[in-house]
Formats: C-alpha cells, sequence, structure tokens
C-alpha cells in the first residue's frame, strides 16, 4: 500500500522558474504524486512546452504563466491570476534565479550586483509574500496549511569566490525562510531552503564543459557525478505533502556529499 500522505491529489503547487532545470525537476515530481502544477516563467514557449508535458504526468490542471519574478506587480497580478484559475496554492517553491559573477569582488559591476539581486531575492521576496498573504487569508477562513520554500544554493554557506552577490542573495534566502517559518506556524504553514550543489542545469553550462571542473571539482562530490534536475522530485514532493506537516525552518542541501567532503 502505498503511504497516503505522499498523494498530492487535490494539492495546487506553483512553481517558479519551473519550465526547466531544477524547477522542471521538481513540478515533474509535483505532477506525478497528483497535484495541480502552475508554472511560472519568463519564456512563454519554454512554459507551454513545461506544460506539455507535465500535462501528460497529472490528472490535475496545469498551466504556465509569463511572469518575471523580480517585478513586483507582475508577481501580484500572476499571484490574483493563478488563484482565479486553481482556487488555492497549497505548496509554492520560489525558485526562479539567475547566475552573475565577475572577475574579482573588486571589479564586480554594480548593474550585475542589482540585477542578481532583483531576482533571486527580490523574486524570492515577491513571490513568496503574495503566497502567504493568501495562506494567512486561507487560515482564517477555517482552511489552515501549506508549504513555501526557497531555493537557495550551497553559496549560501560556503565561500563563493567571484560570486558575492548570488552568494548574498542565497544566503538571504536561508534568513528569510527561517523568518517565515516562526512567523506563519500558527497558520499551520511551513518554510524550508533546498540547498543544490552542482546541479547540471543551464546555468552551469559552461562549469560542465569546463575540463578543471571535470579534473578537479566532480572528482570532490562523494557520488562522482553532477546532479540532475530529477534529484528534486523527492524533496519537493515531501515539502508539499502532509508527510512534512511537523518540519519546517529546515534546510535541505541537495548536493551528493559535496559540502561534508
Amino acid at each position: 500500500m502505498t503511504y497516503k500522505p505522499f498523494d498530492l491529489t487535490g494539492k495546487v503547487a506553483l512553481v517558479t522558474g519551473g519550465n526547466r532545470g531544477i524547477g522542471y525537476g521538481m513540478a515533474e515530481a509535483l505532477a506525478q504524486s497528483g497535484a495541480a502544477v502552475a508554472i511560472w516563467g519568463r519564456d512563454a514557449k519554454r512554459n507551454d512546452e513545461a506544460v506539455a508535458a507535465l500535462s501528460n504526468e497529472t490528472k490535475g490542471k496545469v498551466k504556465g504563466y509569463a511572469v518575471d519574478v523580480a517585478d513586483e506587480t507582475a508577481v501580484s497580478a500572476a499571484m490574483a491570476e493563478t488563484l482565479d484559475d486553481f482556487g488555492r496554492v497549497d505548496f509554492a517553491v520560489a525558485n526562479a534565479g539567475i547566475g552573475g559573477g565577475a572577475a574579482s569582488f573588486s571589479e564586480f559591476p554594480t548593474d550585475v550586483y542589482r540585477r542578481v539581486l532583483s531576482v533571486n531575492l527580490d523574486g524570492v521576496f515577491f513571490t513568496l509574500r503574495e503566497t502567504c498573504k493568501h495562506m494567512v487569508e486561507r487560515a482564517k477562513a477555517g482552511d489552515p496549511g501549506g508549504s513555501v520554500v526557497g531555493v537557495a544554493s550551497l553559496a549560501a554557506i560556503e565561500g563563493a569566490a567571484r560570486n558575492e552577490a548570488y552568494a548574498a542573495t542565497k544566503g538571504a534566502v536561508i534568513s528569510m525562510m527561517k523568518s517565515i517559518a516562526v512567523e506563519h506556524a500558527r497558520y499551520g504553514v511551513r518554510a524550508n531552503a533546498v540547498l543544490p550543489g552542482w546541479i547540471a542545469t543551464d546555468m552551469t553550462s559552461m562549469a560542465q564543459a569546463a575540463p578543471a571542473f571535470a579534473e578537479k571539482v566532480i572528482p570532490r562530490v562523494p557520488m562522482r557525478r553532477w546532479g540532475e534536475p530529477k534529484d528534486f522530485g523527492g524533496v519537493a514532493v515531501y515539502l508539499a505533502s502532509d508527510a512534512s506537516a511537523y518540519h519546517s525552518g529546515d534546510l535541505f542541501v541537495i548536493d551528493g556529499g559535496y559540502a561534508i567532503f
């Protein structure tokens, strides 16, 4: 008999940046577990492709929304549209993010710094603020519960040279999730952070092609391979499900053991 708390039938999941990479890996598992899924992403074509693929994975509704999470007005409008279409949001993953480094910290361009913060920090803040607003209102109406996740990075807890802006945003996401967890527990809302390690996505394409990574970095991963988007499906389903009903304010490091080696 299947462990029933992992059945997400009747739940609605929102995944930002869900049309590819880690976000898609999460969305796919959520759909396969029975959830209806809302995909937010800037690229409408990729959204459509993800929706078409996910629609074959679930009996629940799947829909995409063209959203730039760095745009506060766009996020508010997208949340209103999502709630109008789905009626509720039970689980939200603030996954959308970008990279952005420099030759050195002393030469770090201010425009790159601002752009990275606008997506990786402001985008998480806007997305989860709107989500929590909905969950609190629902709880006050007698329907408590929900789960939110911020996707951080190992860069938040390790020294990421020449990536100070990116690291700063990811460290801030961890602190934000802990604060959300404490404030919203009374409404039955959990908040956790997921910290990916070296994962094979579009964002890491240059590193994947670099001989130095193949020779010096990946051999330091105890599992001796790049992580894949599908490696995040299980944690997404767990955090969306009733199986994690008492699990909040935690960090889920998904890195093949890299951080401890």
